[in-house]
């Protein structure tokens, strides 16, 4: 008997609750009603028209992703939708966004196990949860800062980062995967000598500067992105009929020079 979306929902609900979502998201089964039959499983960073396609060529009945397919509530739907064409396919859709940010496990415990960091601790607590939204560890050994944004870039393979450099060299750095910028602060008062995360606006990089911290923006895709072998990881384990990828069409949708 073939599991369905409510069951595999249910699973990953009880990894990242979705009350414990910020309150502006919009994490959970976005499309289908939990009773629909899955046999293989799609697992991507977004829902993007490429991905639904992909889902639908490789016969996935449901796509698992971090970011909503739905978050503005819709005024139309036009075939270039995704969520149009989830619906057009009989495709399901699971999305686990700042829930899964915070989770034990999820996109900043990916993000922190992919740059290599040790003795990772929770750093500032989102408000309405009380859960993590920002970490803290230790590096293997110290960098200076051009050497830690180049290891920031090869250990996310990314297209290229920016930086600014801080005035010391680097042995515990901060994160946050994603737009994250606004949590700088948390990681100089904790003394971190480095924050990395997905998105920087320029006054931030100025308050790295006058703060003295090493500053990396990584890019939103590359923060995030390794939760996803992670998800793959979990359902495979926990549901050994169903047949778990990671999207090939989904990729970082900024280009480097």
């Amino acid at each position: 008997m073939l599991n369905t979306t409510g069951e595999i929902f249910s699973f990953l609900e009880a990894w990242a609750p979705v009350r414990t979502a910020m309150g502006f998201d919009n994490p959970g089964l976005l499309v289908g009603d939990g009773t629909e039959p899955v046999s293989r499983v799609l697992v991507s960073l977004d829902i993007t028209p490429p991905v639904v396609e992909e889902a639908r060529t490789k016969g996935a009945q449901l796509i698992v992703s971090h970011h909503p397919v739905i978050f503005h509530p819709l005024r139309r739907l036009s075939p270039q939708d995704p969520a149009y064409l989830l619906a057009r396919y009989g495709i399901s859709a699971v999305c686990m966004h700042t829930n899964l940010d915070m989770a034990e496990g999820g996109v900043n415990t990916c993000l922190a196990q992919a740059l290599g960091l040790q003795n990772v601790e929770g750093l500032e607590r989102d408000s309405e949860s009380g859960l993590f939204i920002s970490l803290i560890g230790s590096l293997e050994r110290p960098m200076s800062p051009r050497e830690f944004a180049a290891h920031v870039k090869a250990s996310l393979g990314c297209g290229g980062v920016r930086f600014a450099e801080g005035t010391g060299e680097i042995r515990r750095a901060a994160l946050c995967g994603g737009a994250g910028g606004d949590f700088l602060a948390g990681a100089v008062r904790a003394h971190a000598d480095a924050f990395v995360t997905g998105e920087v606006k320029h006054h931030e990089f100025l308050v790295a500067q006058a703060a003295g911290i090493t500053i990396v923006e990584a890019g939103h895709f590359s923060t995030e992105n390794p939760v996803t072998a992670e998800i793959q990881r979990r359902l495979a384990e926990a549901f050994p009929a169903v047949s778990v990828l990671c999207s090939e069409a989904m990729r970082d949708p900024a280009q480097y020079l």
